[in-house]
């Protein structure tokens, strides 16, 4: 790893201006589990590197009346695994951030570095897409705010400008009779990538989908929404047959490659099983 400088900011306002001084030579860090395997193994040589965790308005994790969850971007996974609210209200959210790495990663990997990065298979985005959660995002023209199915342009690249940071996600409550779960596939149990992810949103109204979203990761070179499958759905009433044709429009949205983990067909697949299972435990939830 050559040699960089780095920098300590106590405030959002000093991050700005680092981003503005150093510009694309910078590289941001929060729990550094993506950035600092990228730097070592050469792939990216930063001339410096902002550290954010003296940030403390980037570490919020809090429900706020009438606007839901707001989740700072430095928030750790294991914070939003083990946190009781997102647990009871958002599961799907707390699930996903139950299988980021190992425990040990979970406590260093942050919700913002797992969104940043842009990975296909990032666990958190489909979660957060289905929930329909808004980044916020703050530069020098002031803060802005995008919808996550907009967030990601490109195979490890998002809307970020290089002088921008992404402060925090603000998720909306689900309502009442809502819920949803997020599912991966992995060769191994733990410490491994999504071969295939989704997640799935319903809300339900006197016994038909009043609203659904389904998020799919690791199918295409960003986390994508399976909006016709949504569409089908509802205003309908959430049958095995209603499920089963929502998971075969789920696979016809998914647009996946063949590599080292799993032949295209095989991701196919299990786009349709994954959306499948979680449509049914998210109608089981939204029935509670």
């Amino acid at each position: 790893m050559r040699r960089f400088h780095l920098a300590l900011p106590r405030s959002i306002e000093d991050c700005l201006k680092l981003l503005a001084e150093r510009g694309p030579e910078a590289k941001l860090v929060a729990g550094g589990t993506d950035l600092l395997p990228q730097m070592k193994n050469g792939l990216i040589k930063p001339a410096a590197v902002i550290d954010l965790s003296g940030v403390a308005d980037l570490r919020v994790l809090r429900r706020e009346d009438g606007a839901g969850l707001r989740v700072g971007a430095s928030v750790a996974a294991r914070e939003i695994e083990l946190d009781p609210y997102t647990r009871s209200a958002y599961p799907a959210l707390a699930e996903s951030g139950a299988l980021v790495g190992s425990v040990q990663i979970r406590n260093l990997a942050t919700v913002g570095g797992n969104l940043c990065n842009a990975a296909p298979s990032a666990d958190m985005a489909p979660p957060l897409m289905a929930l329909e959660a808004e980044a916020i995002i703050a530069g020098p023209r002031g803060r802005r705010r995008v919808p996550m199915a907009d967030f990601f342009t490109g195979v490890r690249r998002t809307v970020l400008a290089p002088d921008e940071l992404l402060v925090e996600l603000i998720v909306p409550a689900p309502g009442p009779r809502s819920g949803g779960q997020y599912l991966r596939h992995t060769p191994r149990r733990e410490l491994d990538i999504a071969v295939v992810g989704v997640a799935s949103q319903v809300t339900l109204s006197d016994g038909v989908c009043r609203k659904a979203r389904i998020a799919l990761a690791a199918v295409a070179p960003t986390p994508i929404r399976a909006t016709a499958a949504e569409r089908a759905l509802e205003g309908q009433p959430l049958t095995a047959q209603q499920i089963a044709r929502a998971a075969q429009l789920a696979v016809e949205a998914a647009r996946p490659i063949s590599d080292q983990r799993g032949s295209a067909d095989f991701r196919r697949h299990l786009v349709g099983v994954l959306t499948r299972r979680t449509l049914t435990t998210a109608l089981e939830r939204a029935g509670r």
